[in-house]
């Protein structure tokens, strides 16, 4: 099992951009996909990017093209979540999750709230 902490959420207003941080207690993190989940009071929680253990595949949720990029950093066992023209439907709890052969596992979750 790792353990996930996120970080970087806040209180912004629209337009504005936020980097969102997720560390790893494990090493073997590096071989791990992960993804970038959020949940809007009253909705679902949905993913809206994900990356390939190596970086090399993204995925992003329509939502969030264009303005969003995932990245990782192996070395620091870290996945980031660059939020750029923040929009007030952004606003949600991001989660990021970790995905391999054997399980997965959520971080406790960082709250953005983005002001009209």
């Amino acid at each position: 099992q790792v353990q996930l902490v996120e970080s970087g959420g806040g209180l912004v207003q629209a337009g504005s951009s936020l980097r969102l941080s997720c560390a790893a207690s494990e090493p073997t993190f590096d071989s791990y996909a992960m993804g970038w989940f959020r949940q809007a009071p009253g909705k679902e929680r949905e993913l809206i990017s994900g990356v390939s253990w190596d970086g090399v595949n993204q995925y992003y949720a329509n939502s969030v093209k264009g303005r969003f990029t995932i990245s990782r950093d192996n070395a620091r066992h870290s996945v980031y979540l660059q939020m750029n023209s923040l929009k007030p439907e952004d606003t949600a709890v991001y989660y990021c999750k970790s995905q391999s052969s054997s399980g997965s596992d959520w971080g406790q979750g960082t709250q953005v709230t983005v002001s009209s």
